[in-house]
């Protein structure tokens, strides 16, 4: 009998995936890898008193904060640049500029311009997010059926008519691609932003947990953190796609 049913092949890899982890574990038998049952009761436990969901509540309110912003910014620059070839030409330096500039780089100077604040904070991961944002729009502003404009125009589509119906229903798929890339990318970041600057978020914790050298605990916060995204993947992201395409 062969397994293609996607949840139940999804369940054994994550069965192997442990039983690896396990035997691995049981192998070297090292505190610098614990075994699966270790870091579930070190993840109950924290959840217990509270700590981990406070820092998580922390880090998640700074990627909805600035994912939102990331987003809603890059989308409308990106249909601008794609929309239009001279400010195309004009910003694509800028843009590889911003590109190739290292998210750590970008984090020591939001901090020191601005200092140790939350908005500084913000601001670091939107920076680093934008550029990957507006390029992946651009890209599929430039691939728009030049049919469905002629057609728009024909029928008197105001601007707004346009955008709502002709252009965002064609870049569906470009900001999907946007949406699941920035958030394994931004959540990363976040991290990097906590453990530098913030004395709250699961980037702090993690770092204390380094310090200690418990690397329990590190995993119990990644498995947490971890468990959170995908649930965002599977109970926002995919039926908002599911919605989006129903027309097929």
């Amino acid at each position: 009998m062969r397994l293609q049913h996607p949840s139940l092949q999804a369940a054994l890899s994550l069965c192997l995936f442990i039983l690896l982890w396990q035997g691995l574990a049981s192998v070297l038998n090292t505190s610098t890898l614990p075994p699966p049952i270790v870091v579930l009761d070190i993840l109950l436990d924290e959840i217990k008193s509270g700590q981990l969901l406070h820092h998580l509540s922390a880090t998640m309110g700074r990627l909805a904060f600035s994912f939102s912003i990331a987003m809603l910014l890059g989308c409308a620059i990106g249909i601008s640049l794609g929309l239009n070839k001279s400010l195309d030409h004009f910003f694509d330096t800028w843009l590889l500029i911003f590109l190739n500039i290292p998210a750590l780089v970008t984090i020591i100077l939001c901090y020191v311009w601005f200092g140790l604040t939350e908005t500084a904070a913000i601001l670091a991961v939107v920076i680093n997010k934008l550029p990957n944002v507006i390029v992946t729009l651009r890209e599929g502003t430039k691939a728009l059926d030049k049919d469905l404009f002629a057609m728009a125009k024909c029928y008197r589509f105001t601007k707004l008519k346009t955008l709502l119906h002709v252009i965002l229903p064609q870049l569906h798929p470009f900001i999907m691609a946007a949406t699941r890339s920035g958030l394994a990318l931004i959540w990363k970041i976040i991290l990097v932003v906590e453990m530098l600057g913030r004395s709250d978020g699961m980037g702090y914790q993690l770092h204390l947990f380094f310090q200690l050298f418990d690397v329990a605990s590190i995993l119990a916060y990644t498995i947490a953190f971890i468990v959170v995204i995908q649930a965002i993947e599977w109970l926002i992201l995919k039926p908002l796609d599911k919605h989006a395409v129903r027309w097929r």
